[in-house]
């Protein structure tokens, strides 16, 4: 929901940072940290959150490189730091140790209290997730899901038809008919749809368009924003394939399902604005280097079944023990030799033998995360499909109601 940065900029935080272990030559070891505070359910807004989350960083880290990010994925507002870490100052590693848990828990829960928010008083263990999650118990996780995307849309509109085609757009059907007796309320991904009520009192329909009369009139640009938004200027490359995306079954070859992915994505070509349907493909824009690591493999070793894939993980296993045997005879002509010139050539052949390793290595790994990620990006790809067809489907029979209707 918002993201700040302490001592670099957003935009090129990962550079800056690289930059400070580049110049102080610490680039092994553990090159960042993760930290995250959660807050209670219901009792903080997301900039209050993340306010609180800035000052813990400016203060807990004044001296590092640090990127802040308050999210709501999980139910829950809370804040995730990752800290470069080396210092930028002094070019020292920064002492991860029960210490720093310590003075990171002390920070966070002083912020807490000026701003009269609940501190959990001498934890023991493990925090059970019933302090910080209001869910009731055996309650689906999608709940919290459906009720933060009502909660965005409600601050969009200023009517109820505005609010359901705002939630159309985010990939959900309401169903509130005055011949049903409960309004439901299901994802387009979704066959089974979830009564309004079990989200609670103010997720009912009616509820929902009182508090939306009381919006103020500017909303209404945030809906137009939201439902049509501005195209910017082109400026990236036009890519051109020949064929039909949508028609998944005729398409052969992993290099193919590759290249559908990152069409889906809105990656192939670049489609600003764009955004995946369902919640799983939109998962899939974390594993992009991932993904992109795996494409540059298959196109560079001409990968195009399952079988060439394990064929090349064959053949690259092979390589790296013969260049692991030729380092070894290296490092044993070492041993014995008192010749300089021949030493030199010796630790010459060994560093290159290294090299070389270390990329049928990573040649390796990537391999085997293609076997891994196949299936995988085959189901997000029927899943964003279905999405789409059904998302198009209803949006051809309004326009049909709508023709007939005149």
């Amino acid at each position: 929901m918002y993201i700040t940065d302490v001592n670099c900029k957003e935009e090129t935080a990962y550079e800056e940072m690289r930059a400070v272990q580049n110049r102080f030559d610490k680039c092994t070891g553990n090159i960042a940290y993760h930290a995250y505070q959660s807050f209670k359910t219901g009792e903080v807004s997301p900039e209050l959150a993340h306010k609180i989350g800035v000052e813990l960083a400016e203060k807990m880290w004044s001296e590092y490189q640090v990127v802040v990010a308050t999210h709501f994925n999980t139910g829950t507002y809370h804040n995730h730091f990752v800290v470069n870490s080396v210092n930028m100052f002094t070019g020292k590693k920064f002492n991860c140790n029960k210490g720093a848990y310590y003075k990171f828990r002390e920070i966070s829960d002083r912020l807490c209290r000026e701003n009269n928010l609940i501190v959990i008083e001498n934890p023991k263990g493990k925090t059970p997730r019933s302090i910080y999650f209001a869910e009731k118990r055996g309650e689906p996780t999608k709940y919290n899901v459906i009720r933060q995307a009502i909660d965005e849309a409600i601050e969009m509109c200023i009517n109820y038809g505005q609010f359901k085609k705002i939630m159309l757009k985010k990939g959900y059907i309401i169903n509130d008919n005055y011949n049903r007796k409960y309004p439901t309320i299901r994802s387009i991904n979704d066959k089974k749809a979830v009564r309004m009520y079990h989200l609670g009192e103010q997720y009912l329909p009616k509820n929902i368009a009182n508090k939306i009369e009381h919006n103020p009139y500017y909303y209404q640009n945030r809906y137009m924003e939201f439902i049509h938004p501005k195209k910017k200027k082109q400026k990236y490359k036009v890519y051109k394939y020949k064929g039909k995306f949508r028609d998944i079954s005729k398409m052969s070859g992993i290099d193919v399902l590759f290249l559908l992915l990152f069409h889906i994505l809105g990656l192939l070509p670049k489609r600003e604005n764009y955004q995946p349907l369902s919640p799983e493909m939109k998962q899939e824009v974390r594993k992009m280097e991932r993904y992109s690591n795996e494409s540059r493999l298959i196109v560079s070793k001409k990968l195009k079944t399952t079988e060439d894939v394990k064929d090349c993980i064959s053949r690259t296993e092979k390589d790296i023990e013969d260049v692991t045997n030729l380092r070894q005879k290296c490092r044993n002509k070492l041993r014995n030799c008192t010749d300089g010139k021949l030493i030199e050539e010796y630790k010459e052949k060994r560093n290159e033998c290294t090299t070389i390793l270390n990329k049928y290595r990573k040649n390796l790994k990537t391999a085997n995360y293609i076997l891994e990620d196949i299936p995988n990006v085959k189901e997000v790809i029927k899943i964003e499909m279905q999405m789409k067809n059904g998302q198009e489907d209803i949006t051809k029979a309004k326009k049909k109601d709508r023709y007939l209707g005149r």
